[in-house]
């Protein structure tokens, strides 16, 4: 499969910027994903030990991917009992 690739390459070399974007959006896609398994707090890797890891959000934490207008440090609610 590599072999025809690279020959393809080599005939049509207006094929590399697909290549090169495709295999961006892809790495760049499974980046995201493992951020939101890592941060995400709705996620839940040990359910032994933190069962509902939801109740421990702080309030001062930017759970958000990107805020606008948000200043987390000058929260002083603290969030809500479950």
């Amino acid at each position: 499969m590599l072999p025809l690739i690279r020959r393809q390459l080599k005939n049509h070399p207006a094929l590399i910027p697909l290549f090169f974007f495709i295999g961006g959006g892809a790495a760049m896609s499974m980046f995201y994903l493992a951020r939101l398994a890592t941060r995400n707090p709705d996620v839940c890797w040990d359910r032994k030990n933190n069962p509902e890891p939801w109740n421990k959000l702080s309030p001062k934490y930017q759970y958000k991917f990107y805020a606008v207008n948000m200043d987390y440090n000058k929260l002083e609610k603290n969030g809500p009992d479950f």
